[in-house]
């Protein structure tokens, strides 16, 4: 049964580690939520520590950057796990083949930065489709077309008998009232036709591989720490902390705002429903984080 809380103050202490969400958790895209910022950092001054766990398909050093833009301080996190750093990883060891098909918009591109993690890299070039060996995917070109307009790209993909790699496996994501397409609705797509998507963020095992690493690297850090996964994706933060056996903190104000009726709580009818659609069960859930 899911316990609804008040404020993370509430459960902080039966914790080691935070690994919280970025989007729909910490900000919306456009700027930072307060109060989030100030649970962050007031578990961090008891000893928690906190890893920032994205989707972002990008590494940990641009998202850094975006993060100190939408005004959350560094006091706020100890550390950073990225969707994109945990593919890239597996792009540069020759998941995809060394000559890639890249979808994805300009500021992306960082994805094909040189990588420290892992041991003598390979050499990837993009280029067209009809020379791809693979497909490296980090969200639509346009974030509001439907995804269906990469059907005949994906269709010259399968029969060409590519993989793609998926850099965020988030369906979409919220950016302030605003609703748009990630990479995960392409990898979904080119599933439903037949292709093959490898993934690597929530809900996947290697992203919280390497939010483990990261933690096991800051100075202080436990052992064996009790972790809690902070999200507002169901099928994302959720869903990948159970399948961790990690507990869990149910941002239900963020895309779920609807279906669980949240204004400043969620409507707990409202929330038994759709936890019982899902089949999902979050150890906690509050309307936002603070």
């Amino acid at each position: 049964m899911t316990r609804i809380i008040d404020n993370f103050a509430d459960i902080a202490g039966q914790y080691d580690a935070a690994f919280v969400d970025l989007w729909g958790c910490m900000h919306n895209g456009l700027h930072a939520f307060p109060e989030a910022v100030a649970a962050m950092q007031a578990f961090r001054a008891g000893g928690g520590k906190v890893i920032l766990v994205t989707n972002a398909p990008r590494p940990r050093g641009p998202v850094g950057e975006q993060v100190r833009g939408l005004k959350i301080p560094d006091d706020a996190y100890d550390a950073i796990a990225t969707s994109g750093d945990s593919a890239r990883a597996a792009m540069f060891r020759g998941a995809v083949g060394r000559k890639v098909y890249f979808i994805g918009e300009d500021n992306d591109l960082s994805f094909f930065d040189p990588i420290r993690i892992v041991d003598e890299p390979l050499e990837i070039t993009r280029v067209p489709l009809d020379e791809a060996e693979g497909i490296v995917c980090c969200g639509p070109e346009d974030r509001h077309a439907d995804p269906d307009v990469y059907r005949a790209t994906f269709l010259m993909a399968k029969q060409k008998g590519l993989k793609l790699l998926c850099a965020n496996p988030d369906i979409v994501v919220d950016r302030g009232e605003e609703r748009e397409w990630c990479a995960g609705a392409l990898a979904q797509l080119y599933t439903e036709m037949g292709g093959e998507s490898l993934y690597f963020g929530k809900p996947h095992p290697p992203i919280y591989d390497l939010a483990r690493r990261r933690h096991a690297a800051l100075e202080g850090a436990v052992g064996d720490p009790r972790i809690i996964c902070v999200g507002d994706g169901i099928r994302t933060d959720i869903l990948g902390a159970q399948q961790e056996d990690l507990d869990s903190l149910f941002i239900t104000g963020g895309l779920a705002a609807e279906e669980t009726r949240t204004e400043h709580q969620p409507d707990a009818d409202a929330l038994e429903a759709y936890l019982a659609v899902e089949r999902i069960t979050p150890t906690y859930a509050i309307g936002k984080l603070r």
